[in-house]
């Protein structure tokens, strides 16, 4: 294990352990329960790391941004828990989806319950402009749920443009995943160059976790992925793999990722025959250039830092995500 991945294990082990303890109540029964159910269900823990890392990169101690970083964690899941419910979603990491657990009334007031933790949570930090640090994670949550009405909205068109879907992953995914890169900045007190520099790699990192999310939805191994492989296709979600296809698409085709798009298309071997349209398009491998493309630009980003520990981790970090397989 190189010193990075130890470092990380580390970070992730130390906000596994303040999400298991964030939660001092034990009743109503029908709240806590679920609520540590959530927060019981692992994760790479990327954001609250990221917020770590980038306060580290701008010359903090990544010690001071751990409770803004589980306040991040802590939003990301209560997003899950309500995309669940709207995507009708059986399962999430494995388990069971808290609506499915219990019911979807139980999973919207947990989901609420976990906004009110994290918030509780972020103002436990006691470096950087409070204010400021406040201000940013509130235009995460709108800007979050501005990213998941749009992709609701599109799932309900007949198309979209490749435009059209990076503004949407750039709110419902990048914009966390930038936001934690901005709330390390400022607990760190860094400058505004520097702060640029950390959102730049932020919304980078953010664009291709997302379009690795969207290709490992169809190349992924089943046993680790945790959901079910092509859902997004079953699903007809307008992913980077769809929209790119449609528009090179053309004869049987371009008919039948036109009738995955308007949810027409029939579901007998469909994951298949999709799969099989992305492969002869070329899409696939183009997914991978997207990612690489925007790893190199967050790369990019941070040679304007200067070099440090935490410069280096992110660089590793980047990389790191670029090769994961779930």
């Amino acid at each position: 294990m190189n010193e990075f991945l130890e470092r990380y294990t580390a970070y992730r082990e130390l906000i596994d352990r303040r999400l298991s303890n964030v939660i001092d109540r034990d009743e109503p029964v029908t709240m806590y329960e679920p609520a540590r159910y959530v927060l019981s269900g692992g994760g790479k823990r990327i954001r609250p790391v990221l917020v770590m890392l980038a306060c580290q990169a701008a010359g903090g101690d990544p010690m001071d941004a751990v409770d803004a970083g589980v306040a991040v964690e802590i939003l990301h899941n209560f997003t899950l828990v309500h995309d669940d419910i709207m995507d009708r979603a059986d399962t999430r990491r494995g388990r069971e989806t808290v609506h499915r657990k219990w019911d979807e009334n139980i999973a919207i007031l947990v989901g609420d319950e976990l906004m009110g933790i994290a918030y509780k949570t972020l103002l436990n930090t006691e470096r950087g402009d409070v204010r400021a640090l406040t201000r940013v994670f509130t235009e995460g949550v709108i800007e979050v749920c501005e990213g998941q009405s749009y992709d609701k909205e599109f799932e309900a068109l007949p198309s979209v443009t490749e435009e059209q879907y990076l503004m949407m992953i750039g709110k419902k995914t990048g914009w966390l995943v930038a936001i934690s890169a901005e709330m390390g900045a400022i607990i760190a007190g860094a400058d505004a160059a520097q702060t640029a520099a950390l959102v730049e790699y932020g919304r980078c990192v953010g664009r291709a976790f997302q379009v690795q999310d969207d290709l490992l939805d169809v190349v992924a191994d089943k046993k680790t992925f945790g959901k079910p492989i092509g859902g997004d296709i079953i699903e007809g979600k307008k992913t980077f793999l769809l929209v790119h296809a449609l528009s090179g698409a053309t004869g049987e085709d371009l008919d039948l990722l036109h009738a995955v798009a308007t949810h027409t298309a029939p579901a007998v071997e469909l994951v298949e025959r999709v799969t099989a349209v992305y492969e002869k398009l070329g899409v696939l491998e183009d997914a991978r250039k997207k990612i690489q493309k925007d790893t190199s630009a967050a790369l990019q980003a941070l040679e304007r830092l200067d070099d440090n520990q935490g410069r280096r981790m992110l660089a590793w970090f980047a990389e790191m995500l670029l090769e994961r397989q779930y």
